[in-house]
């Protein structure tokens, strides 16, 4: 079990993608006990259906869930003004992604495309459409995940590796543009842990194993660790850091 984190939310509106997974649901209840009011995008209805769940009563006066597919412009557009007219956002986690798996040369442009529009286009659409709000209040928190990834070592994953890389130049860019507004915008690029991305290995515990052997800590990780994270980057204590990434890998990939 991680501290308690002293990194209050209180008051602050919080849009958050993929808020119901795997890495998103320890996220979003640690962001619920904060006093956050949080907005949760999520396409799964499993784990929708999970998160309503896990919430207390008292969390769910604050949690909004949108069921929403990020691959559909129009319709998340429409959601993002409904929401935006309703109050400004202060926090906007872009999280969601999608990782099919092939051999580069098996992949159609189209899912390409895809992959492409829900990894790294939705993400573009959302900052777009809050930007004026946290512009006007001169106070923002965007946070990006981004993937170890794009460190190497893992094959038949292009377009995934690819957009994280997308990712991670426009954290870098738009910390650049935004800073002058008092909003700042980082990524954080988690390590190997165990959700329901790492299905797609045919030996979990040979991938265990080898998980182990990279990494400094010698445990796997758990979605508090990125949930401490998130909430340090979110936080009033967070705002001279801009432009960079945090890996929570266990010491894995190192700078």
């Amino acid at each position: 079990m991680i501290p308690p984190s002293p990194f209050s939310m209180a008051g602050r509106r919080v849009l958050y993608t993929g808020a119901a997974g795997g890495l998103g649901l320890k996220t979003t209840l640690s962001m619920l006990d904060r006093g956050a009011l949080v907005i949760a995008l999520d396409h799964n209805p499993d784990h929708i259906e999970r998160l309503r769940s896990e919430v207390t009563p008292e969390q769910a006066a604050h949690l909004e869930i949108v069921q929403t597919d990020l691959a559909d412009e129009a319709g998340l557009q429409a959601q993002l003004q409904r929401l935006t007219a309703a109050a400004p956002i202060d926090v906007v986690i872009n999280n969601a992604a999608i990782y099919p798996s092939m051999p580069f040369e098996q992949y159609s442009l189209e899912q390409l495309r895809r992959v492409h529009r829900v990894n790294v286009e939705a993400a573009v659409q959302i900052i777009r459409t809050i930007l004026p709000g946290m512009r006007t209040r001169h106070w923002g928190r965007i946070i990006n995940i981004s993937s170890i990834t794009l460190s190497g070592g893992w094959e038949n994953l292009q377009p995934y590796v690819q957009s994280k890389g997308a990712m991670l130049g426009n954290t870098r860019a738009l910390a650049r543009e935004f800073g002058k507004w008092g909003i700042t915008v980082n990524a954080i690029s988690p390590g190997a842990f165990p959700t329901d991305a790492e299905a797609i290995h045919p030996d979990p515990e040979g991938y265990t194993r080898m998980v182990l052997e990279r990494q400094s800590i010698k445990r796997r990780g758990h979605p508090g660790d990125i949930a401490a994270a998130i909430l340090f980057l979110a936080s009033d204590e967070a705002g001279f850091i801009s432009g960079q990434t945090l890996s929570v890998d266990g010491g894995w990939d190192m700078h």
